[in-house]
């Protein structure tokens, strides 16, 4: 078993700003880290630019033009996020990477692997980019490996603190792309209530579980265990990608969640064995949020050594989980059964 890791240091090279909480520290943090994981079963994946076709299978044309146009300029895009200089190269690719890394799964040159990249992608909509993020790289993923690579079903699963309004929208008709979100609600972006569960062709294919303040490893597990488990084993995915949030970290600065590196690589296991049961054990991350430096490198230390069999933190549960999880997953059930039965 092979993990791929695809890492560059052009990703350090897009800044937001002074004193931004996404800055190139989250990077040099984790890539510090990676020489304390033992190299055997790792491959380093050299990224590549995606192209304008690529990320237009995702983002309007114009959009991705608009983005080209801040290259060699600091320029504001909305509230949160900027470009700099090399921002649109970054951006290229930090989508690309993942791209990269999905080439190389599907070759079975690794198994599954991690593409730690910046800018982030779960909030970039088609045409807006929003929270920190410029291009949606795992979308621009699945449909990447729809279209190239001949896969039907991709399960996207974001545990990021945020809601991925980006990715939702990029799929929310359409039920080829089976969409499963945990977020801190309420909570910027605002959307991500349960009962947004997808519109047309895609009603039910949006699985939003909306959690309160201050959940932990053994909500996470519960909700994982309860909900994204048994839909995955009833829509059998070809891959699945996973947005990789980390500011649901119990130190996070932006967060308001008491997760451990423990329940990362926990999160983790259960991810790989639906990819094993379903398509091979076939599993891309990519990064997103994350804010504390060193509790990122951590966290991102806990997944890569479960994903390559050699896990460093072990999950034990402490505790049942809270009333109000157990509420909101009973609510969740309810709500999709219209469209998955009885699960």
């Amino acid at each position: 078993m092979t993990t791929g890791i695809v890492k560059d240091p052009l990703y350090l090279e897009h800044v937001c700003g002074d004193y931004h909480p996404e800055n190139p520290a989250r990077l040099t943090h984790i890539y510090a880290m990676l020489p304390s994981i033992d190299s055997a079963g790792i491959s380093y994946i050299e990224p590549r630019p995606a192209s304008h076709e690529e990320l237009s299978r995702i983002h309007d044309p114009a959009y991705i033009e608009s983005i080209a146009a801040t290259r060699g300029k600091h320029v504001p895009l909305d509230p949160d996020t900027g470009a700099s200089p090399r921002t649109y190269e970054a951006a290229l690719l930090a989508a690309g990477g993942c791209l990269s890394l999905a080439d190389s799964i599907m070759a079975e040159d690794a198994t599954n692997g991690f593409a730690l990249v910046r800018p982030p992608g779960h909030h970039a909509e088609r045409a807006r980019p929003m929270g920190f993020c410029i291009f949606n790289n795992i979308a621009v993923a699945a449909r990447y490996l729809q279209a190239e690579k001949g896969l039907g079903r991709i399960l996207i699963a974001d545990f990021d603190l945020h809601h991925g309004n980006g990715t939702q929208g990029s799929f929310y008709s359409d039920p080829s792309v089976l969409y499963f979100s945990t977020h801190q609600y309420p909570y910027y972006p605002g959307t991500g209530w349960y009962e947004e569960t997808g519109a047309g062709d895609g009603k039910g294919y949006t699985v939003n579980v909306p959690m309160g303040y201050g959940m932990n490893d053994d909500d996470y597990v519960f909700v994982f265990q309860e909900v994204l488990v048994p839909i995955a084993d009833l829509y059998r995915p070809d891959m699945i990608l996973v947005s990789a949030g980390f500011d649901i970290y119990h130190d996070d600065p932006l967060g308001g969640m008491s997760v451990t590196e423990s329940g990362f690589s926990e999160l983790t296991r259960i991810v790989l064995d639906l990819a094993a049961r379903w398509c091979n054990s076939r599993a891309l991350f990519a990064l997103e949020g994350g804010y504390d430096p060193e509790g990122l490198a951590r966290s991102v230390k806990a997944v890569i050594t479960m994903m390559k069999g050699s896990p460093e933190f072990t999950y034990e549960r402490k505790r049942d989980p809270c009333r109000a999880v157990v509420g909101l997953v009973k609510d969740v059930r309810k709500e999709l059964t219209r469209y998955w039965g009885n699960f």
